[in-house]
């Protein structure tokens, strides 16, 4: 398996505590809260080759729709196909999990991530005024067109300004922060659709990842989640629910959970008390990763149930659509 990283400075998306059982931090725009010493994180980059073979931004399609000659709501392709995966800070901590899982599958050809920590949809948007923590090239428009995956995960929490520039001036839950949200997820789909057909090759299935609970503001999450099943509906795409296994028994978010049958049988998963599996650290109830994420940022090198989980069911969602 061959790998590339590089790194430069972005800012971060990690939540580091709650007022009350955290400590006092301040006040971040995603809903949570943020050390400041921990902002400044960099993209992480990791190539992986399978040894076994609303208005959208400019040039999207109009809002809600698959570009002509789109792959929409067809039958599933041939496999093997390839997989890119991107989003923010939780898909670059869980980018290596998640790669190592699909690679496992014949039905996958080969498997690239790239992640920025504390993007948002808007981020990976061409055409979008303003400054953004992606570069040109890494725009999911432009990587549809160089990578020509069959399928492409996109995984964003909701960040707003404080941490990504292109939501600048949208308030964090308000009613135009969902509209704003909504647009985005109608004009990323709509670029990905052109790239593809720009470039004379199948449009990728789309899979948005439903986010886990959100410790603090469990509604925004659930308003999330809902604009990406109702964007999937609208294109013919899917969704992998993130969460599934990371919510107690009403829902909610939880830091810690019963050990499933995997965690029980491996060493290091079944090491909270009374033989839980913890999800996240004490100082940090968005992150899944049990290890300090480093400045800059990179995939997580800790045994963490969480991102076994997390990533456990975007695997699902990629392997049930490739077998049809």
């Amino acid at each position: 398996m061959e790998t590339k990283r590089w790194a430069a400075p972005v800012l971060a998306v990690v939540l580091v505590a709650v007022a009350v059982g955290w400590g006092a931090v301040s006040r971040s725009d995603d809903g949570g809260t943020v050390d400041s010493a921990v902002r400044n994180q960099s993209p992480d980059r990791s190539h992986y080759t399978s040894p076994d073979p609303a208005t959208p931004a400019p040039g999207g399609s109009a809002p809600g729709e698959s570009a002509p000659g789109s792959s929409g709501g067809d039958a599933p392709p041939r496999t093997p196909q390839d997989v890119l995966y991107l989003g923010d800070s939780l898909a670059m901590e869980a980018q290596d999990v998640l790669g190592a899982r699909l690679e496992r599958s014949a039905r996958v050809g080969s498997y690239t991530s790239e992640p920025v920590a504390g993007v948002t949809v808007c981020d990976y948007l061409q055409g979008r005024p303003g400054r953004s923590l992606v570069p040109s090239e890494d725009k999911a428009a432009a990587l549809v067109k160089e990578r020509e995956p069959g399928v492409i995960v996109l995984q964003f929490w909701g960040n707003t300004w404080g941490y990504t520039p292109c939501m600048e001036g949208v308030e964090w839950g308000t009613s135009a922060y969902f509209e704003r949200y909504a647009a985005d997820l109608r004009a990323l789909t709509g670029q990905i659709a052109d790239a593809a057909r720009a470039a004379d090759v199948p449009r990728p299935r789309i899979v948005w990842v439903q986010q886990p609970p959100d410790a603090l503001h469990p509604d925004r999450i659930d308003q999330v989640n809902d604009l990406y099943e109702q964007q999937a509906a609208a294109s013919g795409d899917l969704l992998a629910d993130g969460g599934r296994e990371l919510r107690d028994g009403d829902g909610k978010w939880t830091q810690y959970l019963p050990c499933n049958d995997y965690e029980q049988s491996t060493a290091g998963y079944c090491t909270g008390p009374g033989d839980t599996a913890q999800l996240h650290r004490d100082d940090d109830p968005l992150h899944f990763c049990l290890a300090p994420t480093p400045e800059g940022g990179q995939p997580c090198r800790a045994t963490s149930p969480g991102l076994e989980r997390y990533t456990r069911a975007v695997a699902d969602e990629v392997d049930a659509y490739l077998r049809g």
